[in-house]
């Protein structure tokens, strides 16, 4: 399977999905169409199906101009934004533990609330001879960060990060923004004495002073310097002295809001 990681509006990342065999092609969050056709017709790839993370018009605004190109195409999305009819075109309603088919691929749906109630993600395992899985994790995880509680709870995104944190280190993980430079800065703020911390700082503001981009990143890579997912390691329990890692996590994003 071959990702193209299309860049849309100021900072957004749509990924398509390519099988070369087949010449068809699956959609992750597309937010506009116009990227996601023009990479259609360069591959000379046909549309089969649209995986959307969550209802937020800058992932699903290309769904129905794409419809209208591929009508065949399959419109996938959570049981929960089914319900109240806030992803366009939506056919087939996802819970956790489903499994959705691309080609000769399949992924895992993870249902990871917080950002929204009804947001999913698409975990596709590593293949026979690979090592490394792809999450497609919408706006659950950034590099370095995480996203806003629009909807959730601090414990749903507790819960939620823990998901993804028991995932293999290998796993590539591609998050719909491009947002590491600045959640890097308050990352560093909350922990000045992080060597890794510093270093992949050192290395993204050299990825992006050459226009390249810092996604994806890896499971492995942000155990190490994301703070949303070392809300329990002892020095952020010292720092907030009797919290629950909901506490702490909510007391990391608060201070990330003011940053």
């Amino acid at each position: 399977m071959e990702i193209y990681q299309l860049p849309a509006f100021r900072d957004n990342y749509i990924f398509l999905l390519y099988d070369r065999t087949t010449q068809t092609a699956a959609v992750v969050d597309p937010g506009e169409a116009k990227p996601v056709l023009q990479k259609l017709q360069e591959l000379d790839a046909t549309l089969v199906a649209i995986f959307n993370t969550h209802h937020h018009p800058d992932h699903v605004g290309g769904n129905r101009q794409l419809r209208s190109r591929f009508p065949d195409v399959v419109v996938y999305g959570s049981a929960v934004d089914h319900q109240r009819s806030r992803i366009p075109g939506q056919q087939v309603s996802l819970t956790d533990g489903d499994q959705v088919e691309f080609a000769n691929y399949a992924a895992e749906v993870m249902f990871v609330p917080g950002h929204t109630l009804g947001h999913i993600a698409y975990y596709f395992p590593p293949q026979a001879g690979e090592t490394a899985g792809d999450l497609f994790s919408g706006d659950v995880i950034f590099s370095a960060g995480c996203g806003r509680l629009f909807e959730g709870t601090p414990q749903q995104a507790v819960d939620s990060l823990t998901r993804f944190r028991n995932l293999p280190d290998a796993t590539r993980v591609w998050c719909a923004h491009e947002y590491t430079l600045t959640n890097l800065k308050f990352a560093r703020s909350v922990e000045p004495d992080n060597a890794a911390l510093q270093a992949y700082a050192q290395r993204a503001q050299q990825q992006r002073s050459q226009n390249r981009p810092t996604v994806p990143t890896t499971i492995g890579l942000e155990k190490q310097v994301n703070p949303f997912l070392r809300w329990d390691l002892p020095h952020f329990q010292q720092q907030f002295k009797g919290s629950s890692n909901a506490m702490i996590f909510a007391q990391l994003r608060r201070l990330k809001e003011q940053s």
